[in-house]
């Protein structure tokens, strides 16, 4: 059994294969036998070879993670090309969240999902394990899966830069819905008790309604590693970023998945919000 504390804290020990909230939301959706033919990418990982190479030559990255209040929030990660690197199990990120972000000073021994994207190439790759080193401008994580994922949903299109300064605004609720009903991209951070932390890209159109968000679930590669998560916690974040600007919206609050709307998949998320921080402008 996994010890974790009220911060996400943890001494984990890495499982192999996939969770029981991801295999529930296979059986329903009817792809169990499908997603059993990718349970060997869950493998422990080796951060060599091609997957060193395509995270080395990257200059963006999104981290989810609690902050020091136990609370979960994803963030953005931007450097020079080689500030990420990997080593065996072990990958060193040459930068952290500035001051102001909710991940700023995050607290170390704790678990963290990573992923770093390439919206050109229209490729990204997952590293979720430990958070063992977190610094003012270092972060090291020790993986426990890395895995590529398809390139669906994935705009060709810039990097955003990097946002410099403090949060432009926090809030208890709801912040930047201007930025969010433009946004054709964003990134879902969620976690398990076992497993840890975990963040994904997300493709399509993320609709309002009053506070609440939701947003269409679309066909990907029946892992459901989000979704799994969520079918046992429904502890969540969000990042929006706006690709001229640089401007970013983390959201941090709970998600819920719902079986019966009128959508490909008959499957949606719906999002509440805690807390919100804005930085930049949009």
């Amino acid at each position: 059994m996994t010890a974790l504390d009220h911060r996400g804290l943890t001494d984990r020990v890495p499982a192999v294969g996939f969770h029981a909230g991801e295999l529930a939301v296979q059986r329903k959706a009817g792809v169990a036998y499908d997603a059993s033919r990718l349970e060997g990418m869950l493998r422990p990982p080796l951060l060599d070879g091609g997957a060193a190479k395509f995270l080395a030559q990257r200059e963006f990255a999104v981290i989810t993670a609690r902050d020091t209040d136990g609370r979960l929030w994803t963030s953005p990660l931007h450097g020079p090309a080689g500030f990420l690197d990997a080593s065996g199990t072990t990958l060193t990120v040459h930068a952290a969240p500035p001051a102001g972000d909710p991940l700023h000073l995050m607290p170390a021994d704790q678990s963290a999902g990573l992923i770093v994207i390439e919206f050109a190439i229209r490729r990204r790759f997952r590293v979720n394990g430990t958070l063992t080193v977190s610094t003012a401008d270092t972060l090291e994580l020790t993986a426990d899966q890395a895995y590529g994922n398809c390139p669906q949903y994935i705009h060709p299109r810039p990097l955003p830069p990097a946002t410099e300064g403090p949060a432009t605004q926090v809030a208890d609720g709801l912040l930047g819905r201007e930025l969010i009903e433009r946004s054709d991209t964003f990134f879902l951070g969620t976690t398990h008790a076992e497993r840890g932390a975990d963040s994904s890209h997300k493709g399509g159109t993320v609709h309002l309604d009053g506070d609440e968000l939701w947003w269409a679930d679309q066909p990907g590669n029946n892992m459901f590693n989000s979704l799994g998560n969520l079918a046992v916690d429904p502890t969540a974040s969000l990042l929006f970023v706006d690709f001229s600007s640089g401007a970013s919206l983390q959201l941090s609050g709970k998600a819920t998945i719902d079986w019966d709307v009128p959508t490909e998949t008959g499957r949606a998320v719906r999002f509440t919000t805690d807390r919100s921080v804005l930085t930049g402008s949009v």
